[in-house]
C-alpha cells in the first residue's frame, strides 16, 4: 500500500470542536493476516473510550496507529492537537533517571534513540523551558498524581503503583487534551489498580481530555464512559459498560462472561 493511501491530519477541521479523536476506515494487515478492517469511531472531550476484546483482536495495533507508532494501510486518524500522550504498559520508566528526569523527559534535550524518539513523539513540548519552569511543571504534575517530593528517587525505589503514577505524571507534563493508555493496570494488585483507575478519571476531568484505554480488566472497564468491542478486526459491539453486561449480543456476552469468570490474558 503506498503512502498516498494513508492520511494523518494533525487538526480536525469541522464544526464538531469537541471531537478530539476521529478514526476513519482504518485497515491494517501483517502479511496475509488482516488485523483491522475499516475501523471508525470518534472520541470527544471529557470522554474515556475503552477498547476491549479477546487476545489478538487488534486492540494494541489500533492504539499504536492512533499514537502514530504504527502506520495503517489505509484510512485516517485525525487528532485535534498534536500534543497527545501515551501511557505505556508497565510504566516504561528509565531506570537510570530519577523521577524528576523521567517526568521532565519530553521537556529536556535528549539523544534521538528509537525508544526515546517514540516517547518524545507522543508527548511533545511546544517550546523550550528554563530549569526553574521545568521544576515547577514537574512538581505540579507529581502533585496531581499524589506523589509530591519524590523527585530525587529512582524507579527501583518505588512500588509498581507509584511507578505507574510517575508514568502518568510524565504523560501529562505538557497538559495534553488526548491521553492514550495501554493496559494501565497490568500487573497491579486490586488496590493499586483502583488508584490508577481513579487517576484516569481525575486526569480526564482536570484536563477535559479525550482518553482511550486498551484494557481487559473488569474494574477498568466499569470506569470508562463508552466501549468498543473488537472481534476479528472489526467493531462488533459498542455501548456503555452497563450495557455490555446486559447485552444479548453473542460477542458481548462471550466477553463479559469471560471477564466475570476471571482475568483474561492479553499477549497481543
Amino acid at each position: 500500500m503506498s503512502d498516498e493511501a494513508v492520511t494523518r491530519k494533525p487538526q480536525l477541521t469541522d464544526s464538531s470542536d469537541d471531537v478530539l479523536i476521529r478514526v476513519s476506515n482504518v485497515r491494517k494487515s501483517y502479511g496475509n493476516k488482516v488485523v483491522l478492517k475499516d475501523i471508525s469511531f470518534e472520541v470527544r472531550a471529557h470522554e474515556t473510550l475503552g477498547i476491549i476484546g479477546i487476545s489478538g483482536c487488534g486492540k494494541s495495533t489500533l492504539l499504536k496507529i492512533i499514537s502514530n507508532l504504527e502506520t495503517p494501510d489505509s484510512g485516517s486518524v485525525e487528532l485535534s492537537d498534536p500534543n497527545y500522550s501515551l501511557v505505556f504498559q508497565y510504566s516504561a520508566l528509565f531506570d537510570s533517571l530519577n523521577v524528576f528526569e523521567n517526568v521532565a523527559f519530553s521537556l529536556l534535550e535528549r539523544p534521538d534513540r528509537d525508544y526515546e524518539k517514540a516517547l518524545l513523539q507522543s508527548n511533545r513540548a511546544h517550546r523550550k523551558y528554563s530549569h526553574q519552569e521545568i521544576k515547577a511543571i514537574v512538581a505540579e504534575k507529581l502533585q496531581m498524581v499524589g506523589l509530591e517530593g519524590i523527585e530525587n528517587r529512582y524507579p527501583n525505589e518505588l512500588s509498581g503503583g507509584m511507578q505507574k503514577r510517575v508514568s502518568f505524571a510524565r504523560a501529562i507534563v505538557s497538559s495534553p487534551r488526548i491521553i492514550l493508555y495501554d493496559e494501565p493496570t497490568a500487573g497491579l494488585d486490586p488496590i493499586a489498580s483502583t488508584v490508577i483507575e481513579d487517576y484516569i478519571r481525575k486526569l480526564r476531568d482536570e484536563l477535559n481530555a479525550a482518553s482511550v484505554v486498551v484494557t481487559h480488566q473488569f474494574s477498568t472497564i466499569h470506569r470508562t464512559d463508552r466501549l468498543i468491542l473488537l472481534h476479528d478486526g472489526e467493531i462488533c459491539w459498542e455501548g456503555t459498560p452497563q450495557e455490555l453486561f446486559r447485552s444479548r449480543d453473542p460477542y458481548a456476552r462471550q466477553f463479559s462472561q469471560a471477564s466475570l469468570e476471571g482475568p483474561m490474558t492479553d499477549q497481543e
